[in-house]
């Protein structure tokens, strides 16, 4: 079965983790992380299966991030709160997230990638 490829094609990050899944010979399935925002119930998934706290979902780089003021919204913020706020805008959404369903990365860190996605 392939991967769920959760990207934003000029997202340099994405880009070479693509490159990294092609040149490893991984299957997988593109997904736009911003034309097909990840609903609050895949969402909640995904961040229930990749053991990480939502606060680790949300792209701290990003331009949106600032423009909202998320850094301070999310002192105070629930679960809820932040599982809503990534669903609204895709631009929020740190990544690649990549998935089998099982198993989910966020970001792209290569020695990851070879642990988790290796063949």
């Amino acid at each position: 079965m392939p991967l769920t490829f959760y990207w934003y094609p000029n997202c340099g990050t994405c880009k070479k983790a693509k490159k990294w899944l092609d040149a490893e010979g991984v299957d997988y399935k593109t997904v736009h992380i911003v034309e097909e925002t990840p609903s609050e119930r895949d969402l909640e998934d995904l961040v229930g299966k990749s053991g990480l706290s939502s606060r680790k979902f949300f792209n701290t780089s990003g331009k949106k991030y600032r423009e909202l003021n998320m850094k301070e919204k999310l002192k105070e913020a629930s679960e809820q709160d932040m599982i809503q706020w990534l669903a609204s805008d895709g631009m929020l959404i740190k990544r690649p997230i990549v998935t089998d369903g099982e198993q989910v990365t966020v970001g792209f860190k290569e020695e990851q990638f070879r642990e988790v996605w290796g063949q």
